[in-house]
Order: C-alpha cells, then structure tokens, then sequence
C-alpha cells in the first residue's frame, strides 16, 4: 500500500491529508486562533469538587472549566478516603465516592488534556501527565516501561525494553513508541535528553507561575502529525508552505535525519490539494449521502447524544435473491462506514442500521467485515454484534470534536439544524480560486463581493487577511459587501472584462 501525507498551509487554516493509494483516508484542520490542545500542561486551579459526579472542575484559564474525572488522577498523587460508606453481603465496608486529599476547592493542580473542547464541554484532563518525542513518551513521577502493542516481533520488543531499564531515570516511566521498532539505544537516549530538557523546564515553571497558567504547548497539528504518523510506512509527505517545509526539516534532522529524502516541498502553481484531487474529495464531506461501490448509499446523521447511519440500497438491484443482493450492499457498505469515521473524524457513540439479513451467518460476515476494516483506525474503537434489529452499535475515541464541527459553523439561517463552512475554510476557498485564477491570466485586478460578515473578518481577522492574500499573490483585490449573499458564498468580478468570472475557476 502507497501512503502519502499532503499539507496544504494557507492564511487561515492548516491541513493536512492521509492519502493510502491515492485514497483520502484522514484529514485534520487547523486554525490559527484554535490550535488544538491535546497534550497541552496547565497549572490550574480547582473551581469545585463534585462527589457525585466523582469529579472535579478545574479553571485553566480557558472559556469553559476542564473537566477532572477521579479516574484520571494518577496514583502517586492519591490518598483516597471513602465519605460514605456501605455495607455489603458479607459485612465488607467499601467506599463508594473517592476523593482525592490534594483535590480541594481553590487549590493548584496540574494538569494535561486528553480531549478537546466540544460544544458546551470543557476539555477533559488528567494528572497523570507524559510528554510524546519521537521515539519515547516520557511519564513523570511513574516507574513502568511499555512498548508498543504494533512492534510485533518478541525478540525486539525485548531489545528495546532492556534499553528502556538501562536509560530510564529514576522517577520515570517510559512508553517506546511504534517509530523506535529498529532504531539503536544511541538515538533513543538523544530523544530522552531532548524530553528530560523539556520537563525540567515545565517543572520550573511549576514553581514560579501563578495558576491558571499554560505550562507546555504541544506541537502545533502538522509537527505532531510528522511526529506521531511519519513513520517508515509513509512514502513521501509533500508541503506546500516553504516556511513549514523548512520547520519540519529541521526537527528531522535532530530526530530522524535519513527520512529528510522523503519530504517535498511542493513548488507548482496548481493549488496541492486540487493536484492530489483531495479539494473535491473534501467538498463531499458535507454531504449527508454518500454513494459507494455497488451502487447503494449510506446517510450520516449527527446529533447530541450519538451519530446515525443508515444503509440503503439504493439503485442496487442484482442478479441473485434479496438476502444474498442484501449481504452484497452490507459488505460494501461496511467498508465505506469504517472510511468516513476515519475522514470524518466521528467519534462517541454511532449507531449503524443495515439492512436486514434474515441469515445468522451472513450477519455474522457484515459485523467481521466493519472490524477488519477498523483494525487501521488509530483510535480505539468498540463494536457491538448485529442486534436482532439489524443494528450495530459501536463507539470510537473521540479526541476532538468532528471534522464536520471544525471546518463549519452553525447555519444562523436554520439555527443550528445544519452547517455550512467556516469563514476560515471560505478564506481557503478564496485563495485557492486565486490560485487557479493566477494560472490561467495575466490580469491582476479583481472585485470581490461576500458577505458583510466575512468582509469584516477579511480585512479584521488575522491581522488583515486580505491584504495578506494580496501581497501573497500580487493582485490587487477591491473588497465589495453584499447583504444577500450567504456567508459561505464569493464572486470574483474581472475589471477589465466587467464580467463575473467565479464559475471559470472555481475547480
């Protein structure tokens, strides 16, 4: 199988795409006000306990309060005492709440996310804190070694393990990650110095920073997913920013320098998304139907509590009787539902209604097919046999909010009952029609007419992104509003020729 990564970086947003045999398989957005924050280190402060939720509040300086489970703290930071207790059958007194003696109300903790922001949801946290390199993952005030599960040979998980007990300090654990599988002690004890630096440097901060308080940012999106995804399985990953190109570079060369023949910078005017035919792969991510081989279709539906899919036949009819044409358009169906939960990001509970097989065994075949084809999803997913009902029931980590969620807003027409795209993605939208525009003429006067709301973000957002665009690509752009366009709408107007030309390089 051919992998490929492809970063596409512009004013507004950056993206980054899984290609496996030319196929889009995974996409990440980010934007520049909303850096994600997984593995971000906050000293924070405790708003309140909660007992009966077994958690805690924590202010870290952030819209909403994190959310600390109990099960999220770690044990070298417990002393538990039980506030009310129960007698069982046999007389044995349990605790039934914990509450942890350094969790009290207007106290500092620190702490680490493990989960993004959704909705009305603070990010959720935990004490237990680590810090990811390259090769290891760095565990403070713990004392274990782990390998990872995909490093299959025993022969060298044993190898690593024994580097693992001769470099680790004391008052450390360390994870060795999937990339170490090879790789001598001489490079896992540089990313180690490289994590121990880092620590120290957080530890300080620790003492003299007043809560709440950002102890340690993470990588920025496409650094963590050189980090965590660039592995020896990639072919080639191609970035089209030369000021991204050249940070990746030089974070390969202190970490893994014989991978730096597999970075490109991609220097052609075609905007890299539309060359790797990923931008139109992306317009069919707002779609509720989607059409798969054989003809049949699944609808995707997302509400609060779970996310609905519905399998259809649709212009399905073959050749042989209902339950084998049935089984035929499950199949196909599966494969295409463990894809758009990878591209889409779907996570928390999903709930898909095949359609029904009267046969045990032919059940039994859709529900193995969707968990071999989740088996190359990196987040943990669970799943439920096909009920009596035709459902499956299944959940999948969820990290952060939906793709759908971060490259749209909420429709202010329909509140709420549908999405259309953000005004960073109609920024993205914009400059890659330039891009195309450029390709084709020599002109360099435009009239662009949006939206007043993203008109006023053009030249407020950002710094001005408007002059930016125009300064970027040398063209001379006058911004013009119009109240009836919709927000997620743009016209270019030529000059010279008086005329509309929008639909010329739109793809």
């Amino acid at each position: 199988m051919k992998k490929e990564i492809v970063v596409n970086s512009t004013s507004s947003e950056t993206r980054i795409a899984i290609l496996e045999d030319k196929s889009l398989v995974e996409i990440y957005v980010e934007h520049p006000e909303n850096e994600r924050m997984v593995g971000d280190i906050y000293k924070g402060m405790v708003e309140n306990v909660v007992p009966g939720m077994n958690a805690a509040f924590i202010d870290i300086g952030q819209e909403q309060n994190a959310f600390l489970h109990f099960s999220d703290v770690g044990e070298s930071d417990v002393l538990y005492r039980g506030i009310i207790e129960v007698e069982s059958d046999d007389e044995e007194v349990s605790p039934v709440k914990r509450v942890l003696e350094k969790i009290k109300e207007r106290s500092d903790i620190i702490v680490q996310v493990t989960k993004e922001p959704f909705g009305n949801k603070g990010a959720r946290v935990t004490t237990e804190l680590s810090l990811p390199g390259r090769f290891l993952v760095l565990v403070p005030n713990a004392h274990n070694i782990g390998v990872s599960k995909k490093i299959e040979s025993f022969k060298e998980k044993k190898r690593l393990k024994n580097i693992a007990k001769d470099i680790k300090p004391d008052g450390f654990g360390l994870i060795i990650r999937t990339v170490a599988e090879g790789k001598e002690e001489q490079l896992l004890k540089k990313d180690l110095k490289g994590l121990l630096k880092n620590w120290n440097r957080i530890h300080t901060k620790t003492e003299k920073e007043k809560a709440p308080k950002l102890l340690h940012k993470d990588l920025g999106m496409a650094s963590s997913v050189i980090r965590d995804l660039f592995t020896k399985d990639i072919n080639k990953v191609y970035i089209d920013s030369r000021k991204l190109y050249r940070h990746i570079l030089g974070y390969l060369k202190i970490v893994q320098p014989q991978l730096i023949p597999r970075i490109e910078y991609y220097k052609q005017q075609m905007p890299i998304f539309d060359y790797f035919n990923i931008e139109s792969e992306i317009e069919k991510l707002y779609d509720r139907k989607i059409w798969f081989k054989g003809k049949g279709y699944i609808v995707i539906d997302h509400t609060e509590a779970l996310t609905s899919i519905d399998v259809n036949s649709g212009k399905f009819i073959g050749k042989k009787g209902h339950e084998e044409n049935s089984l035929k358009v499950n199949i196909e169906a599966a494969r295409e539902i463990a894809r758009q939960l990878r591209l889409k990001d779907i996570g928390g509970l999903v709930v898909i209604d095949f359609i029904d097989l009267e046969e045990e065994k032919n059940r039994k075949k859709v529900y193995n097919e969707i968990k071999n084809k989740l088996k190359k999803d990196r987040a943990k997913t669970s799943v439920l046999e096909i009920s009596q009902f035709g459902l499956i029931e299944m959940t999948r980590q969820r990290i952060r909010p939906s793709l759908l969620f971060t490259i749209s807003d909420p429709c202010p027409y329909c509140k709420g009952t549908g999405r259309i795209i953000s005004k960073e993605t109609i920024v993205t939208k914009i400059e890659q029609w330039i891009k195309r525009f450029k390709l084709a003429s020599k002109e360099r006067r435009l009239i662009l007419t949006v939206n007043p709301d993203v008109a006023d973000f053009l030249v407020s957002g950002n710094g001005n992104i408007l002059l930016k665009l125009m300064f970027k690509h040398w063209i001379k752009i006058d911004l013009q509003e119009n109240q009836d366009m919709r927000t997620d709408e743009f016209r270019f107007f030529s000059k010279k020729k008086n005329a509309d030309i929008t639909e010329e390089f739109i793809h």
